[in-house]
């Protein structure tokens, strides 16, 4: 059956003006991180890329190496629009990353132009694409001269491959000196995107004002800590969970007696708010004036719906976020 979105998609997402840029982006966006790869299920993947859209996300943020296998969140994500998104390109911000190993040798990884410029070739080939909108370096590299990274992103939006370009992982030095040579080369970046939760707070030591004065937007990833931030693991941990697969990114031996604790401790508050887990740490998040918007995973469609339901209620009182800090300081 043909694809036809929700017409009421646009109702109730919020969307937030990028920086100092004229574009907005919803403030919740779909990562395709884990998944979205040949490993999944394709029809699965589908379906929840068609929910996000029909909630009104309009951004969906890719990388080369996504997958498993690298390269293949990128294809299945191109499939996807050729099957049910034609009509609907201009209505979607679609980002993608290079920077960590792609392929094998010396020019498959980090941040030389020669990687830069063949990687987004083969981005837009594996997804079918003129443009993306975004395209991040993801990682800085301290061998290649920042010079002629920033000269090569500058170099793909000039010959029309990105619209825009985004850093991540930058710290707050290497990211001020990587703005001030886009600007001078009269490609400012767009957006930043660290990691932020409230389990890994560091932003707020220097990013968060950096950010601000140079009028870029923010976007978080693993805003839910890798899903420490959900009702997964506040009885422990569940034999079908990411960590008792001993994933490469969360291991069983992270859920600490002492992290349960403190989600469960958060989860009252959450309660109180009539949240879920998940929306009380992606509403904290979005709380700050500086966040553009928090990326999620989702394995299923059920999580989506969970998360953007985090915007029907992002006010916090003083007592809330005082009592949220003496949780995540004392325990």
């Amino acid at each position: 059956m043909t694809y036809v979105a929700r017409k009421e998609r646009y109702d109730t997402m919020k969307y937030n003006y990028c920086g100092n840029s004229g574009l907005k982006i919803s403030a919740i966006s779909l990562g395709l991180w884990h998944n979205f790869g040949d490993a999944n299920s394709h029809e699965n993947s589908r379906t929840m890329i068609r929910r996000a859209f029909d909630l009104g996300i309009t951004h969906f943020d890719l990388a080369n190496n996504y997958g498993p296998p690298p390269g293949s969140a990128e294809v299945n994500f191109g499939r996807i629009l050729r099957d049910d998104f034609k009509g609907y390109r201009d209505e979607i911000v679609i980002s993608t990353k290079a920077g960590y190993r792609m392929w094998p040798g010396p020019y498959g990884d980090f941040a030389s132009k020669k990687y830069l410029v063949a990687s987004i070739d083969q981005s837009l080939k594996r997804m079918g694409l003129d443009y993306v909108d975004i395209f991040y370096h993801h990682r800085p590299d301290e061998m290649t001269p920042l010079e002629e990274t920033m000269g090569a992103l500058d170099g793909i939006v000039r010959q029309g491959k990105a619209l825009y370009i985004g850093l991540s992982n930058y710290k707050p030095d290497q990211a001020k000196k990587a703005f001030a040579i886009l600007t001078a080369l009269g490609t400012p970046c767009l957006i930043h995107q660290p990691r932020y939760s409230m389990l890994d707070r560091w932003i707020e030591d220097g990013l968060l004002t950096l950010l601000e004065d140079a009028g870029v937007g923010c976007i978080a990833f693993s805003p839910l800590g890798k899903g420490m931030l959900t009702n997964r693991y506040l009885y422990g941990v569940p034999e079908d969970s990411r960590a008792a697969s001993q994933s490469t990114f969360l291991k069983s031996e992270d859920i600490t007696e002492n992290l349960i604790l403190k989600v469960a401790m958060l989860n009252k508050i959450a309660e109180q708010r009539k949240q879920s887990m998940a929306q009380l740490a992606l509403a904290w998040v979005l709380r700050n004036k500086q966040m553009t918007s928090v990326l999620i995973g989702a394995s299923k469609v059920s999580q989506i719906d969970d998360c953007v339901g985090a915007l029907q209620r992002l006010d916090f009182t003083v007592e809330e976020l005082d009592a949220i800090d003496r949780i995540l300081e004392n325990h």
